[in-house]
């Protein structure tokens, strides 16, 4: 049975909305709001709710037409449901559910975390079972996938995601919002050896779980003690990095179809040739160009899945803005 899906992103700063149908991609829209954030160094979630209900109609109305898909020709909508900001989902949620009610078409609440591997899913079909890294802004964690839409958590961040101490360490070196993909930048700048930070190590308790607070910590210190800011993106990135690849790695089984490496800190070129290095023999899967970050495309993706299986929300569904409600 055919089924075409818009999706909904509102979990963050970007609006987003897409259209699947039958799992390939008719149309991905993002509207930005880096430039309202960005004279704050970060996200300001009252802001991101604002700019969110003055976006998110026009975005969907432009999602559709670039499809040439009528609103009466949708079978399904998903929406992102959390994690994410509480205020922001609720723009997001609010509005699908509203449209589907209207449209008398069955909606579904998607996990954020998930969405993210599915990005991957529209570059390549998909093998099971994988092995997902997940690294954005919030995350940093290692799921199994059975099936599309069954998963094991084996591993996660201990405190700082990722992400997280990539823009904290880019905000001390002084530079403009989004901080990761300046850091990368200023790291490939410098030349020669970068400054001492130590290699991060985890007791034999945690072999499949991520930390950054120290290294973040130890990062700011050594730009403190007088290093330059490129000498500590370069050494701040190589160690992260490292942490990242051999961490995921150690849970890289034989019986693994296939390693998928999502979510934002996944645009990183120097993370993509690390995975790559590390596994020449080894499919390694990353989204598609432009879907690393957040975007509506993962969440249609997922939520065609959903609905294929069945699987719709009540109206009642509330936001889960920390809960990483996982099958």
């Amino acid at each position: 049975m055919s089924l075409t899906v818009l999706g909904i992103e509102t979990s963050c700063d970007e609006t987003a909305a897409a259209v699947v149908r039958d799992g390939g991609l008719l149309s991905s829209v993002i509207a930005s709001q880096v430039a309202q954030h960005r004279p704050f160094g970060g996200v300001v979630p009252e802001i991101a709710s604002r700019q969110h209900l003055e976006l998110i109609q026009p975005t969907v109305e432009e999602a559709l037409s670039l499809a040439g898909v009528a609103k009466g020709a949708l079978d399904g909508v998903a929406f992102t449901n959390g994690p994410g900001l509480l205020g922001a989902l609720l723009v997001g949620s609010t509005y699908g559910k509203a449209l589907a009610f209207g449209l008398r078409i069955p909606f579904v609440g998607v996990n954020h975390i998930l969405a993210h591997v599915h990005a991957a899913f529209l570059a390549e079909e998909p093998r099971f079972p994988l092995l997902a890294l997940v690294v954005s802004g919030g995350h940093s964690d290692l799921v199994r996938f059975h099936a599309p839409l069954s998963v094991e958590v084996i591993g996660h961040s201990l405190d700082d995601a990722a992400g997280e101490a990539f823009d904290k360490v880019a905000r001390v070196l002084g530079l403009p919002y989004p901080g990761g993909p300046r850091l990368e930048e200023l790291a490939r700048s410098m030349e020669g050896e970068g400054a001492s930070l130590p290699q991060i190590r985890l007791g034999p308790d945690h072999p499949f779980d991520f930390s950054f607070s120290g290294l973040k910590t130890a990062a700011v210190r050594a730009h403190e003690a007088g290093a330059s800011p490129a000498a500590v993106a370069k050494a701040f990135q190589e160690r992260a990095i490292s942490h990242l690849v051999e961490t995921t790695l150690r849970a890289l089984s034989d019986g693994d179809a296939m390693l998928v490496v999502a979510g934002g800190v996944s645009a990183n070129t120097a993370l993509r040739r690390a995975f790559e290095d590390a596994l020449p023999k080894r499919r390694v899967v990353f989204p598609p160009a432009g879907m690393s970050t957040d975007n509506a495309a993962m969440v249609a993706r997922i939520g065609w899945e959903e609905l294929r299986e069945g699987h719709t929300s009540p109206l009642d569904l509330v936001p889960e803005p920390l809960v990483r409600p996982f099958r």
